[in-house]
């Protein structure tokens, strides 16, 4: 455990500046300590697998860091694809009505932890507890957030006279 520290220790020193500043040619300079911050965090849990070369080591450190980038990125893209389906207007609900929400504008008003929590119910369809393992939390918590944040779209939406039918009431 003590060569393996040592050794993360020195490929940290030598490598931060360079990593950071190849993470810095790919992103917005406010993301890239971020995402240099987490190659390193998945390096130390998979620095078993690494390479011993100090060349190949080094290597496979901008590799993690370029897949970090990619991941935050993916991350990115779907927030915005989901403000594109929340943009749209027309919301069909279970019996075939076509109504005109201002979905986004509601949905705009929540915070970014009651439009996870909300996400993670009704677009990613998982259940309480695989929600809240995505959130590190436990079901009981994440199932409070989920009833503030249905409450709190609510009351953003009740001004309009429109009430949300599904949203998900009863998570397994």
């Amino acid at each position: 455990m003590r060569e393996r520290e040592s050794r993360f220790r020195a490929l940290y020193a030598d490598a931060y500046e360079d990593v950071l500043r190849f993470a810095q040619r790919r992103v917005d300079h406010s993301h890239a300590e971020d995402a240099v911050a987490d190659a390193f965090l998945v390096a130390w849990r998979r620095f078993d697998e690494a390479p011993d070369r100090d060349g190949d080591l080094r290597a496979w450190l901008f590799g993690v860091a370029r897949n970090c980038l990619l991941n935050a990125r993916r991350g990115r893209d779907r927030r915005s694809a989901l403000a594109v389906r929340l943009a749209d207007p027309a919301v069909v609900f279970d019996d075939g009505s076509d109504l005109r929400v201002d979905l986004a504008a509601a949905w705009k008003r929540l915070s970014d932890t009651e439009q996870e929590a909300l996400a993670l119910a009704v677009f990613e369809d998982l259940t309480s507890a695989q929600a809240a393992r995505v959130l590190g939390i436990s079901a009981t918590a994440y199932r409070l957030r989920l009833l503030r944040a249905r409450r709190s779209l609510r009351r953003h939406l009740e001004p309009a006279g429109l009430q949300i039918l599904d949203l998900r009431e009863n998570p397994s």
